[in-house]
């Protein structure tokens, strides 16, 4: 089976955009380009922990909801919250209503501010994880990966939760550290060119 299907465009585009319409403009424009922005970050890491045990249709349709819900992930903003914004969210049927994920949101926003109070940003951290590329796996054959465990415990040490190998390998393709488009995907190459221009968030080692 080919790795890759046509895009509405006629070009080749990862076998994954298959599965609804609209995943095309999301693999084109978002998934597996480099992120630098700590909201950015913080959200792409919210969802893809509510993802777990769904299908990532379910979290994009959703997404506009959660933004909403959720201050637009603003990690200070989630930190204050209540048992008053609990309750809120709880009665959202915009969003995915799931106890344990809704406070391990804020419970991982008041880690961030942890993190970022000691590191400087959310960025500089999670990029001093990036991987070399040589060390990967073919794209798309693994839902884990060395660099995904290695994030995943270092998060959990920090208090992290919902941050398992799995989720946090998810949260590395779509925030580009690992280009994870697979060979003959149009965008493979767009990807590549903007990691090679991409500045890395600046950060202390460790």
């Amino acid at each position: 089976m080919s790795k890759t299907i046509p895009g509405p465009d006629g070009q080749p585009r990862c076998r994954w955009c298959s599965a609804a319409p609209e995943f095309f403009a999301y693999h084109d424009t978002e998934w597996g380009f480099p992120v630098d922005d700590d909201r950015r970050l913080f959200e792409k890491l919210c969802l893809e922990s509510f993802q777990s045990g769904l299908s990532w249709r379910t979290i994009l349709a959703k997404r506009d909801n959660f933004r909403r819900a959720f201050d637009g992930f603003d990690f200070h903003r989630i930190a204050g919250y209540t048992e008053g914004d609990i309750a809120r969210l709880l009665a959202d049927a915009g969003i995915v209503r799931h106890r344990g994920k809704i406070d391990a949101v804020i419970n991982n926003a008041r880690r961030a501010q942890e993190l970022v109070a000691e590191e400087g940003s959310l960025a500089a951290y999670v990029w001093r994880f990036e991987p070399d590329p040589a060390t990967q796996p073919d794209p798309q054959t693994a839902s884990t990966s060395d660099a995904s465990i290695t994030l995943s415990k270092a998060l959990k040490k920090r208090g992290w939760r919902f941050v398992g190998p799995t989720t946090v390998h998810a949260f590395l393709q779509a925030t580009g550290l690992i280009n994870d488009h697979v060979e003959g995907c149009v965008i493979r190459e767009r990807v590549e060119v903007v990691r090679a221009g991409f500045v890395r968030p600046g950060g202390g080692g460790g």
